[in-house]
């Protein structure tokens, strides 16, 4: 994977003014891309790359450019392409010849032949850039899912984009400003956000499934949806259904195999990284070679671990079953507290924003102890989004309840507020707006029943939200690590066959993914196929909990604070006081107290770090 940004403009002029501001760029890039970069400046364009080789490590070099029937092409791209060979024979049979063999090269030539059409062709995940010479047009891509991130913003007479929300700041034209929308953004929603919000004023992210085309001449931008979820009769029966869902999971696990560095997966012994984890384990034995697995947990956590509703039992259990049943080196990476509360602060600093707290800082964390043995990793999320394996799919109560059921705490959220802090903004009608908005987006065929109906805008609302966050969350924990972490379940095939799938395939015997469990029997040990669903680990050991609350205690007795601007300090004080007793969740099933309190220090630290102006 890799970071790009760049800028076209009216004005070759001030493009080349700008040339400080591209290397700062490029520099915001340079954990993504940690071993080459690139920069083309040319006229009314720049564009700039920072690569993170993965395929063909000589040839894939970029800005990469192309002369083809009289139009010179530049690409700049990240991503990951898993149909490239039979891209690349469809383009050798239309003329195209090729220097290497990197997927980077296959979607310049894929461009130049078909123009914006190419995104319909490719199988991936990619955010790329492609500047027209001659044409004068910057086009830009997303992927489907939206697996890589890309944000744009527009100044009189230019457009810049970047992967980052921190790249596009670091050009003069981007000041990190926020308005009464974009903190709304943060205190109400976060670490959600509003599809194509890059909260910044006047900074938007091109949403998954989308394509722009920017004309330098005359600086307008024409965006296009090429792709979303739409409902289609299901005229498979329950036992055909689970016979192009394994071949599809095992398509799509096979295809993001390929690379020309070490790869490895995650494995929690739950069902999602144990398939991509023992299909993986078959398709290298095949090769000879020895796949490497790596889980996470945490000291002490067999002590203070308690089950939950939500966490019914421990992973460690699960994962010494599949280490027995692969042929993998399996390796157990252990975080303690001293580790997690420093990496709160990394974690904004990659995301740019207020996250999951230690969620967020435990991951970014657990990659950079996977990054000295591998470059790659394969890693479950979004199959629960896909296959309806959240409570909230499944418990009534929950799903047949109005708003976003991951976050049903707008009212709390607001409490901690100071007056005045969101202008004439409306919590409940703010959230409210944007949950009837993705209800009245999704794509439901005539005649379904209202259950029916309800796991349609279930998934649906998943899908534009709660998966968007947990995709940010990998990509930029990952890529802060230097590590590419791929998606399998977020192959567009699965997804699209998934959605008009009925529920009760997918709920199949009453399990949670049932559908996908019959679908994959044989692949896991049954312990393993048929344990109930166990969200991403946390700790448990209380040291966390006074950690971040000294933490935030620091804060709160420094009047310089940025955070006691918008936020009342008794609120705050109440939250301490609560231990761990809280029952409100601040987001999700992860999200509890101790998170909570540790998202209000990353919320002070993101507001100080990034010199927030509140306008």
């Amino acid at each position: 994977m890799c970071g790009i940004a760049g800028q076209v403009g009216r004005d070759p002029r001030a493009i080349q003014a700008h040339y400080g501001a591209y290397c700062a760029m490029q520099q915001t890039l340079a954990r993504r891309g940690p071993d080459q970069r690139g920069m083309y400046i040319s006229g009314r364009a720049a564009l700039i790359h920072a690569r993170l080789a993965v395929v063909d490590l000589e040839n894939g070099l970029q800005p990469m450019q192309l002369d083809w029937k009289g139009e010179t092409y530049v690409l700049v791209y990240n991503g990951e392409l898993y149909n490239t060979s039979e891209l690349r024979a469809a383009l050798a049979n239309r003329g195209h010849s090729f220097t290497g063999h990197s997927d980077t090269e296959v979607l310049l030539h894929a461009f130049a032949e078909w123009g914006a059409d190419c995104v319909e062709r490719c199988n991936g995940i990619f955010a790329f850039a492609v500047w027209r010479v001659n044409a004068g047009t910057l086009f830009l891509a997303r992927d489907r899912c939206g697996v890589k991130p890309l944000f744009y913003t527009q100044t009189e007479d230019s457009l810049i984009f970047g992967s980052e929300l921190k790249t596009l700041l670091a050009h003069p034209a981007v000041p990190p400003r926020i308005d009464a929308n974009g903190l709304a953004e943060v205190l109400l929603l976060g670490p959600g956000r509003t599809p194509g919000c890059g909260v910044f004023r006047n900074v938007r992210e091109l949403l998954p499934g989308q394509c722009a085309t920017y004309d330098a001449d005359t600086a307008r931008l024409t965006l296009h949806t090429y792709w979303q979820l739409t409902d289609h009769d299901h005229p498979d029966d329950f036992a055909a259904t689970t016979r192009k869902v394994r071949d599809l999971v095992t398509d799509a696990i096979e295809r993001q195999l390929v690379s020309d560095v070490p790869v490895a997966t995650f494995l929690s012994g739950g069902l999602d990284s144990s398939l991509i984890s023992a299909i993986a384990d078959t398709h290298f034995a095949e090769q000879g070679k020895q796949l490497q697995t790596f889980s996470v947990g945490y000291r002490d956590n067999k002590k203070y671990f308690h089950a939950t509703k939500f966490q019914p039992g421990a992973d460690a259990p699960y994962i010494r079953k599949m280490n027995d049943f692969l042929h993998a080196r399996h390796h157990w990476v252990t975080l303690d507290t001293p580790e997690l509360v420093p990496a709160l602060y990394a974690a904004v600093d990659a995301r740019d924003l207020p996250g999951m707290a230690d969620v967020d800082a435990s991951l970014l964390v657990f990659c950079q102890h996977i990054k000295p043995h591998a470059t790659v990793a394969l890693s479950g999320e979004c199959a629960d989004e896909i296959f309806g394996g959240y409570p909230w799919y499944r418990d009534p109560a929950v799903r047949e309840k109005y708003g976003f059921p991951w976050a049903q705490s707008t009212a709390y959220r607001a409490s901690f507020l100071k007056p005045g802090v969101l202008g004439g903004i409306d919590p409940a009608a703010f959230v409210d707006t944007r949950y009837q908005q993705t209800l009245a987006e999704t794509s439901i065929r005539p005649g379904l029943p209202a259950a029916e109906r309800r796991m349609r805008q279930m998934v649906n609302l998943n899908f534009k939200w709660f998966m968007q966050t947990l995709l940010d969350r990998k990509d930029r924990m990952s890529m802060y690590s230097g590590l590419e972490v791929r998606v399998p379940f977020c192959d567009y095939r699965i997804a699209e066959y998934l959605y008009s799938v009925p529920w009760e395939f997918k709920d199949w015997g009453g399990q949670e993914k049932g559908l996908l469990r019959e679908a994959m029997r044989g692949v896991l040990p049954d312990e393993v196929l048929w344990r109930r669903k166990s969200p991403y680990p946390k700790t448990w050991n209380p040291s966390y909990l006074a950690a971040v609350t000294a933490e935030l205690r620091g804060i709160l007795v420094d009047p310089a604070a940025p955070i006691l601007r918008i936020i009342k300090a008794d609120a705050l004080e109440t939250l301490l006081a609560s231990g761990a007793d809280n029952p409100i969740p601040w987001y999700g099933q992860l999200m509890t107290t101790p998170q909570t309190i540790a998202w209000f220090v990353q919320l002070n630290y993101w507001l100080e770090k990034y010199k927030v102006e509140l306008v």
